[in-house]
């Protein structure tokens, strides 16, 4: 890893030295589409820059993007951060209010958009805002705000730049590692969202230890499905391939488990990065079915060598489901659930479970890949260049707050200095707000968010998590959510109504009810069967829609605790 105070710790070093090293390879597509080179995209954002400074945007200024990930999204991202002005992606997910605050908050000139966000800023009052510019090329309907289509705009940056050279390139002003490069805001589960000051050096340095840690060739496809603006798939799903030569292919817009087959079956990638819904989703809907349906294989299930056997066999067709050549999907952004991850681990199927937030980058935690001691249930080491402490442990069980530090963790909340103290120690540990322990061989295991904890009244601290993961295994549940409610607990399920539907077909509305209600007995009876007395659910209640949940699909509890 380059030393520290070095130019090599920015994101425009690492694209100076891809497009040298990687030139005519391809860079970064959509997928089941031609690519543009390193030489192509490189070209393409120094062009763009260099249009952006002549029109006036200069090293400070705010940018955003608020688009679905496309090789336009990264150009755009690389010609902000070139003229040391800041880039502010805003997560496509986000509803009319909040995009409407962080525009107005970051007082961007400049705003990069694409077709399905543009209703989101008709009514947006921002008086800065002086350029409108849709990735994908799409008009504003009506005509309510003026936009100007990016491949217009790229093709007159190109026609003014000419072939981009050193000098041309060395023109645009020097970028230290400490200068900011991104902002980002938060879409946690406690409900206030923070903006988030990452520097050039907190993303470069996750990025290249995750180059380090990655065994990945040049030309290798990393097929990319998560938003590029949150720090997990920026840093790791984008960055870092940039520096091992590999091709980035877009999947597009969130992808079915059959779009997802065929377009991996094109790309064949070697390397993935997903949330834990999208391998709980296939666990649910492809894996346990096979099992259930089967009475041979149910058999062989009860067994240990039989087990092993059976999801050997399914871990063979899931990695051939994504294309047959993967060597690694890393796992993140959430919990993963356990009984998920142990027929994963069964199954050999090449997975890594990685933990971190927006404030450090994101990893704190997590591998490395291949290690045979990394505990099932655990989020692996500290990852590389980063130091993690338990403070304030339990001395029966070990459990504490998680700190970390590293060149990675954040350099403070926009705006918030007092909110930046309460986050950082003086001394740079960054308080996580999850709580965890260390196990004797050094694996980080995460236990809930320390705001989470449900404190019941003969004094025991329960955990909702673990008892979610429990509730979410059973094939009929999407989801769950435990709530502490007059001194008991009870869960909150939204069901799999497709599933139930299969279930009870042809039966009437008073049948199904009836069949939800029995299952929910059954459950409550054998998830309290593995839970303390003080843990034990009282209730079972039917929720008739889904959770409102985070980019990375955590349900945003305090919208919940209250009610």
């Amino acid at each position: 890893m380059p030393e520290s105070n070095d130019v090599r710790m920015t994101l425009n070093y690492i694209l100076d030295t891809s497009v040298v090293r990687y030139g005519d390879l391809p860079a970064i597509g959509m997928a089941a589409e031609t690519a543009l080179t390193y030489r192509q995209f490189y070209d393409r954002i120094i062009a763009l820059a260099g249009k952006l400074a002549a029109e006036g945007v200069k090293k400070g200024d705010h940018v955003a993007i608020l688009a679905e990930n496309s090789p336009a999204w990264g150009t755009a991202y690389f010609a902000i951060i070139r003229l040391g002005a800041i880039a502010v992606p805003v997560l496509p997910d986000l509803p009319e209010a909040d995009v409407h605050h962080i525009l107005n908050e970051m007082e961007v000139p400049v705003l990069f958009i694409s077709q399905r966000q543009l209703e989101k800023i008709y009514e947006l009052k921002q008086k800065k805002l002086r350029k409108i510019i849709t990735l994908d090329d799409s008009e504003a309907t009506q005509d309510v705000v003026e936009v100007i289509h990016f491949s217009d705009y790229l093709e007159e940056a190109l026609a003014a730049e000419g072939t981009p050279d050193d000098e041309k390139k060395n023109s645009f002003p020097e970028i230290a590692e400490d200068d900011i490069a991104s902002i980002l805001y938060t879409s946690g589960t406690s409900g206030y969202s923070k903006a988030v000051m990452l520097s050039h050096k907190n993303l470069t340095a996750n990025a290249f230890s995750a180059a380090n840690l990655l065994d990945v060739e040049e030309r290798a496809v990393v097929l990319s499905v998560l938003p590029m603006s949150h720090t997990y798939e920026f840093t790791l799903g984008f960055i870092t391939p940039l520096i091992k030569g590999c091709k980035i292919a877009y999947a597009g817009k969130t992808p079915t488990p059959a779009i997802l087959q065929r377009l991996c079956r094109h790309e064949k990638p070697k390397l993935m990065f997903a949330v834990p819904l999208i391998m709980e989703k296939i666990y649910k809907k492809r894996v346990l079915p096979q099992i259930e349906k089967s009475f041979f294989l149910s058999l062989l299930c009860r067994f240990s060598v039989g087990r092993k056997f059976v999801y050997r066999k399914i871990g063979a067709k899931l990695i051939s489901f994504f294309g047959g050549d993967l060597e690694l999907m890393g796992i993140g952004g959430a919990a993963l659930n356990p009984e998920v991850e142990c027929f994963l681990r069964e199954a050999e199927f090449p997975y890594l479970i990685g933990y971190g937030l927006t404030e450090s980058a994101p990893m704190l935690a997590g591998g490395p890949p291949g290690d045979d001691t990394i505990a099932l249930g655990s989020t692996g080491r500290p990852f590389p260049g980063v130091r993690i402490k338990i403070v304030d442990p339990d001395p029966d069980t070990g459990v504490g707050e998680i700190y970390g530090c590293g060149p990675n963790v954040m350099v403070g909340y926009y705006g918030d200095p007092d909110a930046t103290a309460e986050a950082i120690t003086k001394d740079g540990w960054l308080i996580t707000g999850d709580l965890g322990f260390i196990d004797e061989v050094g694996n980080l295991h995460i236990c809930g968010r320390s705001k989470n904890v449900i404190v019941m009244a003969n004094g025991e601290n329960v955990y909702p998590e673990p008892i979610e993961h429990k509730i979410n295994a059973y094939s009929w549940v999407v989801e769950s959510l435990v709530v502490e409610n007059n001194g008991k607990l009870d869960a909150w399920v939204y069901p799999d109504y497709e599933f139930i539907d299969e279930e009870t077909l042809g039966q009437s509305r008073v049948e199904r009810r009836d069949y939800i209600k029995k299952l929910s007995a059954t459950m409550r009876k054998e998830v309290n069967a593995q839970l303390s007395s003080a843990s034990r659910l009282v209730r079972i209640v039917e929720r008739r829609e889904p959770f409102i949940k985070t980019a990375t699909h955590k349900i945003k509890r305090y919208l919940y605790s209250e009610t």
